[in-house]
């Protein structure tokens, strides 16, 4: 098979990726922002090797919790870099460009039941809104017959090595902390980082049509069930305590002034709905995804350990 260039290869979904190609077999090339010999930068003309066959575009500004980053830095790194690796894929010999958005480009809150590809883009926040600005610019381009055109949406990725809310979770129930939100009983979507790498895999091999999709687990968790989960990984019982809710919030206000743990962005994060659908890429693959959600998140528990 030919060479797939991954950019953003350092960050947690590139590496798993790379890991992932390597055992099948499959070739390799990271460009990352700051290269070590070897390796492609930034910097560079960008100019592609002959022998890569597939760009898969992973590399981006995550969401910032902390606000403390600059709406421009969002739209340089998400949208104008985007920009340039796509207009080398199209000076290139390479056919497949898989450009991994994300979820916030079309919504930070879902209205109705869930989100769809359909639903009209309403991002709320300069992460979703760079995102989708770069999705429109790939659009908006007119592709030769040979090349294919790729669009991934994930919603929060989680696997082996994964930082950030699943992490701090584990922590607390580690330390014996009672879960102090169970009066949401939410629903949220997740997406194990073998099913990412799974999606890649079947275009790599030439089963998906080129398109936009969601990419999510099919069946959304609430952060109480995985508390539940964290915990049975450690044998351990569940602490959840029910705080009424406007109280809760009430404290996450505070949170935002104070630096607290909790804040109104991370309450969001952790207690609102957010189910996304996957039926259109099911329908397009014509087969389940491989992990089923609360197997794939036990994994990523059982990570956490060793980490």
């Amino acid at each position: 098979m030919s060479e797939v260039l991954v950019t953003g290869a350092s960050g947690f979904a590139g590496t798993n990726l790379v890991k992932f190609l390597s055992a099948k077999g499959i070739t390799s090339t990271a460009l990352v922002r700051k290269p070590k010999v070897g390796e492609m930068g930034w910097k560079s003309d960008l100019i592609f090797s002959r022998e890569i066959d597939t760009v898969v575009h992973l590399a981006g500004k995550a969401h910032d919790l902390k606000k403390v980053a600059e709406s421009a830095e969002y739209f340089y790194v998400n949208t104008e870099l985007t920009k340039r690796v796509f207009n080398a894929f199209l000076n290139s010999n390479a056919q497949t460009f898989i450009h991994v958005s994300s979820v916030k480009a079309i919504a930070d809150t879902v209205e109705g039941e869930m989100l769809s590809e359909s639903d009209t883009p309403k991002p709320l926040t300069p992460y979703g809104e760079s995102k989708l600005a770069a999705e429109r610019y790939l659009l908006a381009q007119e592709l030769p017959a040979t090349k294919k055109l790729y669009i991934l949406r994930p919603c929060m990725i989680h696997g082996p090595g994964n930082k950030g809310n699943l992490n701090l979770l584990y922590k607390l129930v580690k330390k014996g902390i009672p879960w102090p939100l169970g009066a949401f009983e939410n629903k949220r979507s997740f997406l194990s980082v073998d099913n990412f790498c799974f999606v890649v895999d079947e275009i790599l091999a030439g089963r998906l049509a080129p398109g936009v999709y969601n990419l999510a687990d099919t069946e959304p968790i609430s952060t109480n069930e995985v508390i539940r989960l964290i915990a049975k990984g450690m044998n351990k019982k569940a602490l959840i305590w029910s705080f009424p809710k406007p109280l809760i919030q009430l404290f996450a206000k505070v949170g935002d002034y104070l630096r607290l743990p909790l804040t109104t962005e991370r309450l969001q994060k952790l207690t609102d709905d957010y189910v996304v659908s996957n039926q259109k890429l099911l329908n397009a693959l014509g087969k389940p995804l491989p992990v089923e959600a609360r197997l794939g998140m036990m994994k990523t528990i059982k990570s956490f350990e060793k980490s």
